[in-house]
């Protein structure tokens, strides 16, 4: 890394790591959430082809190898920014009493782990895709990982926005 230092400084460097996060976060948000619309709501043949039937109506199964890899890409980020954020976000954030919102942030770390045992099944639950066997339990699965990306989502905008970015 110190020979990235040589040519950005160490607040560009957290800054391009944070944004990058970031960017994966709202690719896998869409995704899934593109997924779990499609599996909720299937489309209906003869369905009007307006915005809502068009947005439940994606392949689900071209989705999961792209969730999958944009899950741990960011995880892996997520992990490496999560050294600054116990030194430079949550000692201050501690200082000040803010119980909850350390809460909810351990919250999402749990939830984010688990997502990430989970990936193995709900990668071979959309490759079998075919498999009507599996219809209820890909579902759900891919609910309930839409929900805990959801809920990572915006709790690490919440952390963010109560220390500030870059501080």
């Amino acid at each position: 890394m110190d020979f990235v230092l040589d040519y950005i400084s160490v607040n560009t460097f957290w800054t391009i790591l944070s944004i990058t996060h970031a960017l994966l976060a709202v690719a896998l948000l869409g995704a899934l959430t593109h997924q779990a619309a499609t599996v909720l709501a299937p489309r209906r043949a003869g369905a009007a082809a307006g915005f809502v039937t068009r947005f439940r109506s994606v392949s689900g199964p071209s989705y999961a190898v792209a969730i999958c890899v944009t899950w741990v890409l960011a995880f892996i980020l997520g992990g490496w920014i999560y050294a600054k954020y116990r030194i430079y976000v949550r000692i201050p954030i501690e200082q000040e009493g803010m119980w909850k919102t350390l809460g909810a942030f351990e919250l999402k770390e749990h939830l984010a782990t688990i997502g990430l045992g989970l990936l193995p099944f709900y990668w071979h639950l959309w490759k079998n895709a075919h498999n009507a066997a599996y219809d209820g339990a890909r579902k759900w699965l891919t609910v309930v990982l839409a929900a805990i990306c959801w809920y990572a989502f915006l709790t690490g905008h919440v952390v963010n926005n109560t220390r500030g970015f870059g501080l």
